[in-house]
C-alpha cells in the first residue's frame, strides 16, 4: 500500500513553485487562487523573493502548503493514497489532500496558525536544538531534570535523532547535560521559537476558535495526526487534534512504524525539495521505499 506524506517548515527553497506555475495551467489557477484568498501575492515571495524572507514564519507555512498542494491538485488520478500523514504544518496539507479540508478553508487556516505562531514567539526568548544519537527515554529524561526553565521534546524525527524546544536559557543549560548523558551531537536551531512547546500556548488559543468553526468532514483515508501517532478519519478526533498539535511534540518516527505496521510499504512526500522526510523514512525503517511526487 501506498501513503503520501506532507513535510513542514523547513521545507522551503528558492523559486519554489515556479516550475509548475509556468508548466501546468492548473497549478498556475490554483497559485492565484492562493494569491486572492491571501490577498497579498505570496508566490511573489515563493518565485522571487530572498532566503530571508521566505523563512518568514507568516510566509514559509502558506507557501510549503501551497506548493505542497499544487503538486498533489496536478497530480489527478496518480494521487491514489492509502492513508496520509504530515510533519507539523504538512499535516494541515495531508488533511486538505485528503479532502477532510477545502483548498480554501486550509489555506486560510495555515496563514492564521503562521500569524499566531510567528507572534507567540516574539512574547519570550525561545529556540529549538536537535540531540543525535541519543535514545527517546534518555532525552527525555534529561529535560525532566531541568525544572528551573522549559525545555521539552518536540519532534520525534527518527531514532536518535529528537528535537528539544524550550527557553533560550533553557535549551542552553540542556545542550551540555545532552553531551554529558552520551548526545552524539546537540545542534542548535536557527528557528524562530519554541514550536511544539508551552510556549505556543498563546497560538494555540488564537488558532482554536478558528478550527472549531472550520468545516471538516471525513477523508477519503486514513490521517495519520502527529499528536499521537494513529489513524483518524473522525472528523471532530481531527479537530481536537488539530488544536492539540500547537503544543504538542510531532511523533513523527512513531506515525511512520504505526503505518508500516498497518501494512503501508511505500510513502511519497509531496512538496518542498521532496528529500526532507524521504531521508527521515529511510532511517526509520530502511526497507520501506520513499519516493518523491
Amino acid at each position: 500500500m501506498k501513503a503520501y506524506v506532507f513535510p513542514g517548515q523547513g521545507s522551503q527553497f528558492e523559486g519554489m513553485g515556479k516550475d509548475l506555475y509556468e508548466s501546468s495551467p492548473q497549478a498556475k489557477a490554483l497559485f492565484e487562487q492562493a494569491n486572492e484568498i491571501l490577498g497579498w501575492r505570496i508566490t511573489d515571495v515563493m518565485f522571487s523573493g530572498s532566503k530571508e524572507e521566505l523563512t518568514q514564519t507568516k510566509v514559509t507555512q502558506p507557501a510549503v502548503f501551497l506548493e505542497s498542494m499544487v503538486r498533489a491538485k496536478i497530480a489527478g488520478a496518480e494521487f491514489q493514497p492509502a492513508a496520509v500523514a504530515g510533519h507539523s504544518l504538512g499535516e494541515f496539507t495531508a488533511l486538505a489532500a485528503a479532502g477532510a479540508l477545502s483548498f480554501e478553508e486550509a489555506l486560510k487556516l495555515v496563514a492564521q496558525r503562521a500569524f499566531a505562531m510567528q507572534k507567540a514567539c516574539e512574547l519570550a526568548e525561545s529556540t529549538m536544538a536537535a540531540v543525535l544519537g541519543m535514545d527517546d527515554a534518555e532525552v527525555e529524561r534529561v529535560c525532566a531534570e531541568i525544572t528551573e526553565e522549559i525545555v521539552v521534546p518536540a519532534n520525534y524525527n527518527t531514532p536518535g535523532q529528537l528535537v528539544i524546544s524550550g527557553s533560550k536559557k533553557g535549551i542552553e543549560r540542556a545542550i551540555p547535560l545532552l553531551e554529558a548523558a552520551g548526545a552524539k551531537r546537540v545542534v542548535a536551531l536557527a528557528v524562530g521559537g519554541a514550536f511544539h512547546s508551552p510556549f505556543m500556548q498563546p497560538a494555540q488559543d488564537e488558532l482554536a476558535e478558528a478550527i472549531r468553526a472550520a468545516h471538516i468532514q471525513a477523508p477519503i483515508c486514513p490521517v495519520y495526526q502527529n499528536v499521537h501517532a494513529r489513524p483518524e478519519q473522525d472528523p471532530e478526533a481531527i479537530r481536537a487534534n488539530l488544536v492539540a498539535q500547537l503544543t504538542a511534540p510531532v511523533r513523527w518516527s512513531q506515525t511512520i512504524q504505526n503505518m508500516a505496521a498497518a501494512g503501508i510499504s511505500e510513502f511519497v512526500e509531496v512538496g518542498g525539495s521532496g528529500a526532507v522526510l524521504r531521508g527521515m523514512i529511510r532511517k526509520i525503517n530502511k526497507e520501506l521505499i520513499a519516493s518523491a511526487l
